[in-house]
């Protein structure tokens, strides 16, 4: 049975096919084993072309390159160019911080001035006044009391001219202007119990006065005036 012209020839077509694809990979095989023929390369060339043209160039992130671009606060700019002025980048850094002997002068003033002031209260307030008052004198009402309140008063007054001195002796114009009342404040040490007791005289009392009347001198000379604070009865028996 004779086959069809247009039968054979697709056949022969298909042949042809067949015989071009083999040829094409002995080719391929026998051109030193690179894997690679003419159309792959192209293909290749052409895919990497397609991606260059897809793929955005690579941002550089800035705050890698200075992370005060980020957080200004994180970066001191001196540091990253040590050229720049200081003062250029915090305008407080030319400006002179106080000196530490200056701070210690200002708070030895402050201390000195709030015991001066509390001794000068309570004597003026539970000593002076109820004994100008004649509350001290034997029968006396309330005289009891008030010799109590006399006695802690004389007690606490003592141990706050103690500390206004040892304040004064942070500032060197303050603490020689107190020197000279250094013992006539000593001698006040046993005042509080005579002054409880009922025993106190009226020089006593007068050395007292002319103490508080030295210290506040002394201060007002010293750039630190002294001024009374009363203090309370909770404050005179702590």
């Amino acid at each position: 049975m004779s086959v069809p012209s247009t039968a054979r020839c697709r056949r022969a077509v298909t042949a042809l096919f067949l015989s071009t694809a083999l040829l094409a990979g002995a080719t391929a095989c026998g051109s030193g084993g690179s894997g690679r023929n003419q159309s792959g390369d192209v293909s290749a060339a052409a895919v990497t072309a397609a991606g260059a043209g897809a793929v955005a160039p690579l941002a550089v992130d800035p705050a890698l390159v200075n992370p005060a671009l980020v957080n200004p606060g994180l970066v001191n700019p001196a540091l990253v160019n040590p050229a720049l002025d200081p003062a250029a980048v915090d305008p407080a850094a030319a400006e002179p911080s106080p000196s530490t002997s200056a701070e210690k002068q200002r708070f030895a003033k402050t201390r000195f001035v709030a015991n001066a002031g509390l001794a000068a209260g309570a004597t003026y307030q539970w000593i002076v006044k109820p004994y100008r008052e004649g509350k001290f004198k034997k029968g006396a009402k309330g005289r009891t009391f008030a010799l109590i309140k006399a006695g802690l008063a004389g007690a606490f007054a003592y141990n706050r001219l103690k500390a206004a001195v040892d304040n004064a002796k942070g500032d060197p114009l303050l603490s020689k202007a107190v020197v000279p009342l250094t013992a006539g404040i000593e001698s006040l040490k046993g005042l509080g119990s005579k002054l409880r007791k009922g025993s106190a005289s009226d020089a006593d009392l007068s050395s007292l006065q002319d103490v508080i009347t030295g210290v506040k001198s002394a201060g007002q000379s010293a750039g630190a005036p002294v001024t009374d604070r009363v203090p309370s009865l909770s404050q005179l028996g702590g």
